[in-house]
């Protein structure tokens, strides 16, 4: 088993990176309200299901936005029309997901959450790269619309890997 490595170095740098509190505090307040509520709490807890509504919600953009990046490989008008409508529906769904990592976020330790601003950055920014992507396409610009995807997915694995480091964080 690898116990240290290059990416677990970086992560432990970012769970100690003072600098990154400022933002760790501005986040706070708004997470802290998600979860106030002793309902919401339970729910973004998974309390019913035991799987937190992250786990699952996350699947839907990074899952849209992957496959609208392998239908930009065919040049046909279908497999066109279909990504799409791929990428926008990975718009729509980052919002309920951001909102379900937050919600997890505000239960996290010090060093977790500083991890959490850059995985969230991250997403953002990708998420962002999306919907100008989608905006692209809408408007016959398919091969903008198609480089933006592949840099969004880009950044996208790379807030895959941070949001996989603190799901590994929470269950040690």
């Amino acid at each position: 088993m690898v116990t240290d490595n290059v990416f677990l170095r970086t992560m432990r740098r970012l769970e100690n990176a003072d600098r990154l509190d400022p933002a760790v505090r501005v986040a706070d307040p708004l997470a802290g309200r998600l979860v106030a509520d002793p309902r919401l709490r339970r729910f973004f807890r998974g309390d019913a299901t035991g799987i937190p509504p992250h786990v699952v919600a996350k699947d839907v953009p990074f899952g849209a936005w992957f496959m609208a990046i392998f239908l930009d490989l065919f040049p046909d008008p279908g497999a066109r029309r279909a990504a799409t409508r791929l990428v926008a529906l990975g718009v729509v769904a980052a919002t309920p997901t951001g909102i379900s990592g937050w919600a997890e976020w505000a239960r996290a330790d010090r060093g977790t959450r500083r991890v959490g601003v850059v995985h969230a950055a991250a997403n953002l920014a990708a998420t962002l790269i999306f919907l100008a992507s989608w905006a692209a396409r809408t408007r016959d610009r398919h091969s903008l619309g198609v480089g933006l995807a592949r840099a969004g997915g880009a950044l996208l694995i790379v807030g895959g890997f941070l949001g996989g480091y603190m799901g590994r964080a929470r269950r040690r």
